[in-house]
């Protein structure tokens, strides 16, 4: 099998779409899969065996971060000279939509995976005048392809709502023991805490972005005396945080990576995440897997990992109220941190990456020999 990969961010650009793109590599190469990735052009030529046939690009205005790609004739031939077998695209925008049209001129089948709401974007970043046609857009670009694949429930009922057709649900995993209680380190936990290792410390991982309304948890440090903030991670918000979080108890890590990161997540006690949309949400089941409860917003696929009370709560976007009340029911309840940090525990160790990432190779033999997908 030969499987082409179209995302439109990659290396060395750090977030959960590119964290799914590079383990999805990683699967192939250990399966013995040949395949080639499409993406911005940022300098890197390889992963996991796969060469990246890179794309010229701009930074998207709204989110610098995020490349504007523009596929040319070029890329198409070197697409292929691959010869792929089935096309499989990273959330249809720009390089996506040219990987769909790829897969309809070399006649061969596409699988279209849903990473990021555009749409919601719009809306936070106060240009809802294009929410609309992005709807739209989405819906067309998605029915495109051959299969569809959503990262939760939740977004997989919002795509039928939609009028997408045909949408598998393909979650996402956590390898258990790389993130695991066993990396709580002392140095560490003093390091998140500034020097405060007795207190509670919440923790945040990810792009430090405003959508992530990390600003929110300033209702926590302020109403429960004895719990700190630590943020890992870094992005185009953080001098604005740095601001809104002034004189509180709040360390800014920067970004952490490999065995660092997982001691950061296991030497905390708490993960808050109050986001305002995602379409999963990877840094909850890694902190589960670190034996860490979490208390995070309704979003992306909290509901699917978080059992209410027994390992974190969820708690409607915005509702500051209930975010510091689930806090508060935790690190004021004695033995409820150990406890619910067990339970996250248990429960992160089922969603392994090896059986979300098979499950991903077995939706591409059903969808090459025309059969129903299995997820």
């Amino acid at each position: 099998m030969r499987v082409a990969i179209y995302t439109e961010t990659f290396l060395p650009k750090i977030d959960g779409i590119v964290r799914v793109a590079c383990l999805t590599l990683e699967h192939l190469q250990r399966c013995g899969i040949e395949a080639v990735i499409i993406a911005p052009e940022q300098g890197v030529k390889e992963y996991a065996g796969a060469p990246v046939i890179g794309i010229p690009n701009i930074p998207f205005p709204l989110y610098p971060e995020v490349r504007f790609s523009f596929p040319h004739p070029g890329i198409y031939r070197r697409v292929k000279r691959f010869n792929p077998d089935l096309m499989h695209v990273f959330h249809p925008a720009l390089a996506g939509m040219a990987g769909l049209v790829f897969a309809r001129r070399l006649k061969v089948p596409s699988i279209a995976s849903f990473h990021l709401d555009i749409a919601k974007m719009t809306d936070f970043y106060r240009v809802g005048i294009l929410h609309t046609p992005i709807k739209a857009g989405t819906r067309w670009a998605f029915n495109r392809a051959t299969y569809t694949l959503a990262p939760s429930r939740l977004v997989q009922q919002e795509m039928r709502d939609l009028g997408v057709r045909k949408v598998g649900l393909w979650r996402r995993g956590v390898d258990a023991d790389q993130f695991n209680p066993s990396h709580r380190d002392a140095a560490m936990r003093d390091l998140l805490s500034d020097g405060h290792p007795d207190d509670v410390i919440l923790l945040y991982v990810g792009r430090l972005a405003a959508e992530k309304q990390i600003q929110q948890i300033r209702a926590v440090l302020e109403r429960l005396p004895g719990t700190r903030l630590a943020l890992v991670g870094g992005g185009p918000y953080q001098a604005e945080l740095e601001q809104q979080l002034a004189g509180l108890p709040v360390k800014f890590a920067g970004y952490m990576r490999g065995e660092t990161l997982a001691k950061a997540y296991a030497s905390a006690d708490l993960f808050a995440f109050p986001s305002a949309f995602e379409s999963f949400g990877l840094v909850i089941l890694e902190a589960m897997a670190s034996g860490v409860p979490v208390v995070s917003s309704r979003v992306g696929g909290a509901q699917d990992m978080i059992e209410e009370g027994v390992s974190g709560y969820t708690f409607a976007v915005n509702d500051v109220e209930a975010m510091v009340a689930y806090v508060k029911a935790i690190v004021e309840t004695p033995g409820k941190l150990r406890e619910m940090g067990q339970a996250a525990r248990q429960a992160a160790e089922k969603q392994s990456w090896q059986h979300i990432m098979d499950e991903l190779v077995s939706c591409y033999q059903a969808i090459l020999a025309g059969q129903p997908s299995p997820i």
